[in-house]
């Protein structure tokens, strides 16, 4: 049954059928050969109880807020000030696209968006001033990965109600390991800059007076983030309600700028609610799917097999390490955490892993997913913008970031405190 179940899951999702129409499939098709309950009368019960999770209502507030944020041009002054501050680093510009995408995430929640935002902005730069496109192409689409690290991030929030996970503490969490991702980013940029010069193109030169002036022109972005993540910390807000306050903030931000209006704000809702519907429908599917899988008995199946393999805490978090580099060259970054969270998270939970820990390196194992071939969604995202050569040279340019995700890997297993030092204090 559970080779099965594999192979139609890998059937249907080489035959591009979408996600959620493949989770809803395979479960139809599970329970029609191995059970003679009709689970198709249990769909609406599973689906509508799922639904009624007060703390989903959080993800299309944060998709708002970074919808409302790219169209009043915040993302395209934090990249000009990210510019001015890096660019004197060996890579230059490609610093700003790190920088811009740790400030863009602190305030969207999205990697693809954060990718698709920073790309829309610094490839155009990049091409001006002679740079590399592979690496430049690269660092843009590795950047746009911090947006589901640092907080407040959209898949924390869905580890955290399929774990049943406290969100404050998974938030709190994100913020150093992205923080420090960041900076390996900006490190290893340093050394391919140093190995290969010919990747850096021309540098802007820029006073400390422009400096100092664009940091204050951040304000009202470092306001945000503290008024949505302050507010949950500080116990004034559960994250959906910080995430509302966070929308009002966000208006407010683009009036300043007198790039409010009523077609903006009407586009930056229809874009926050085709999102939130992808979004929506693959987790309700995955819900329905896992409901399915444990009537069945094939979670048992799985956690036995795990059981058989009389495996160490290590050994098994390494082969949890595996299966998650190995399905996220295949399957898309959302399907794949709630496909293989309510299989893998106890098993993990068992061996005596935090689950505030776990949500971290599970967020950092589905960032190389999105940057790493055939499936690699950030990767074609900044190939769409980018609109010629090779994706191939995007895919080359990643890798180095890949090795750092690989790093902050072995430093969490390490030394566990770099992700809970936080949590432990709220």
């Amino acid at each position: 049954m559970l080779t099965m179940a594999i192979v139609i899951l890998l059937l249907l999702m080489c035959a591009t059928i979408p996600v959620a129409v493949t989770l809803i499939i395979l479960a139809f098709v599970l329970g029609y050969f191995y059970s003679d309950f009709p689970f198709y009368l249990a769909a609406g019960e599973v689906l509508w109880t799922n639904s009624e999770n007060y703390t989903l209502i959080a993800i299309p507030l944060f998709v708002l807020i970074g919808e409302i944020l790219v169209r009043c041009g915040s993302a395209r002054k934090a990249y000009s000030i990210m510019d001015a501050w890096l660019s004197w680093l060996p890579g230059g510009l490609i610093h700003a696209n790190i920088g811009a995408s740790v400030l863009f995430s602190a305030t969207s929640g999205s990697s693809v968006a954060t990718a698709a935002t920073i790309s829309t902005i610094a490839l155009p730069e990049g091409r001006r001033l002679g740079y590399s496109e592979g690496i430049f192409s690269g660092a843009v689409a590795a950047g746009g990965t911090l947006g589901i690290l640092i907080p407040p991030s959209i898949s924390l929030i869905i580890y955290g109600i399929f774990t049943e996970t406290s969100i404050p503490k998974l938030f709190a969490a994100g913020v150093i390991p992205g923080l420090l991702l960041a900076a390996l980013f900006c490190f290893v940029t340093i050394v391919c800059s140093v190995i290969k010069p010919s990747i850096s193109g021309q540098r802007a030169k820029y006073n400390w007076k422009t400096r100092i002036v664009g940091l204050f022109s951040l304000m009202p972005l470092f306001l945000l983030f503290f008024v949505v993540v302050g507010s949950i910390y500080a116990g004034l807000a559960t994250p959906t309600e910080a995430a509302a306050i966070g929308v009002l903030a966000a208006v407010g931000i683009a009036a300043a700028g007198r790039s409010f209006s009523i077609a903006m704000f009407t586009d930056a809702v229809l874009g926050s609610l085709r999102t939130t519907a992808m979004i929506m429908l693959i987790v309700l599917a995955s819900y329905f799917l896992n409901f399915v899988l444990s009537t069945l008995g094939i979670n048992e199946q799985i956690e036995a097999l795990f059981s058989g393999m009389n495996l160490s805490a290590l050994e098994t978090l390494l082969l949890v390490f595996c299966i998650y580099i190995v399905l996220g060259m295949f399957i898309e970054t959302l399907s794949l955490m709630v496909i293989t969270l309510p299989v893998l998270a106890p098993i993990v939970f068992a061996q005596g892993f935090d689950k505030v820990w776990f949500g971290v390196v599970v967020i950092i194992l589905i960032e190389m997913a999105l940057i790493t071939p055939p499936v690699g969604l950030n990767l074609y995202v900044v190939q769409g913008v980018r609109k010629r050569g090779s994706i191939m040279d995007i895919v080359v340019g990643a890798l180095p970031y890949v090795l750092a995700m690989f790093v902050l890997l072995y430093i969490l297993v390490i030394y566990p405190q770099v992700a809970l030092y936080l949590p432990n204090k709220v």
